[in-house]
């Protein structure tokens, strides 16, 4: 059987190979064992370059190449290549990530983050702001301001909403909780889901069935992200946050927020 083109790209993509590789391991799973001229026939990869490819194939691990004359490769079980590759690739992430870590021990990082402060300072805070587009990249901004929260963060949502900042910030929230950071959810609690949300929630913080009207979040006073648009008939694609540097919006808002809060 011979890999149509569909299938050749998503192989090429999910296991990072090439098209002669993709083509060769194919034409390999589908005979099981066959000779370097026997592969560059079925895959149509010229007799030049198929050593080539069946060396770095099997360098990967993706083919086993069978002692004796003629020399023969033999086909290693796509399930068995599926756990090699997750493995290769946790563990270039795990060095990644420590490789990342450690540079934040280094004097040059201390030299950015002194960059970084000392242009901040200089800043007039209401020109600090910044749209992001897609709820992925709205939640992770988010997210990283809770991470540097120090008093408090004040959140006002919608019925799916509460159920979504469980999946996505409850070990942000167990994390400020720890370190005595107040946080405040209001949120109507339309749906079983959503009460659920929020009774695991309120481990971590104060949970209000009160319905703002507004989507928005508002950290220690001063950084506000705030939703353009309701979920409701919003896909997340294409969902809308602008957070901005303000003391002077964020407290209004949150005055707003207390009223309601208050009320309930």
């Amino acid at each position: 059987m011979v890999a149509n083109e569909d299938l050749i790209k998503k192989l090429r993509t999910t296991f990072n190979l090439n098209i002669y590789e993709v083509k060769v391991w194919t034409s390999l799973l589908s005979k099981g064992t066959a000779t370097a001229g026997e592969l560059s026939d079925m895959s149509n990869v010229p007799r030049s370059r198929s050593y080539d490819v069946l060396e770095s194939l099997e360098k990967k691990g993706f083919i086993i190449m069978k002692l004796g004359r003629p020399i023969k490769y033999l086909a290693v079980s796509p399930s068995e290549i599926v756990k090699r590759v997750k493995k290769n690739v946790q563990e270039k992430a795990e060095r990644e990530i420590k490789s990342i870590e450690e540079v934040q021990t280094t004097d040059v990082f201390h030299e950015l983050n002194l960059l970084f402060t000392q242009g901040i300072n200089s800043v007039d805070p209401n020109t600090i702001a910044g749209s992001f587009k897609g709820r992925n990249n709205v939640y992770d901004h988010i997210l990283n301001l809770a991470d540097n929260a120090v008093k408090e963060v004040v959140i006002a949502t919608t019925t799916d909403g509460i159920v979504r900042k469980l999946e996505c910030m409850k070990t942000t929230f167990r994390k400020l909780s720890n370190k005595k950071v107040k946080i405040r959810i209001a949120a109507p609690l339309k749906t079983e889901k959503s009460k659920e949300a929020a009774k695991e929630l309120s481990e971590f913080a104060d949970v209000k069935d009160v319905d703002v009207n507004a989507r928005f979040v508002i950290v220690d006073g001063k950084d506000l992200m705030f939703m353009v648009n309701h979920d409701k008939n919003t896909h997340e694609s294409a969902d809308v946050g602008i957070w901005v540097n303000t003391p002077f919006f964020s407290s209004a808002l949150r005055t707003m927020f207390d009223y309601v809060w208050d009320k309930k």
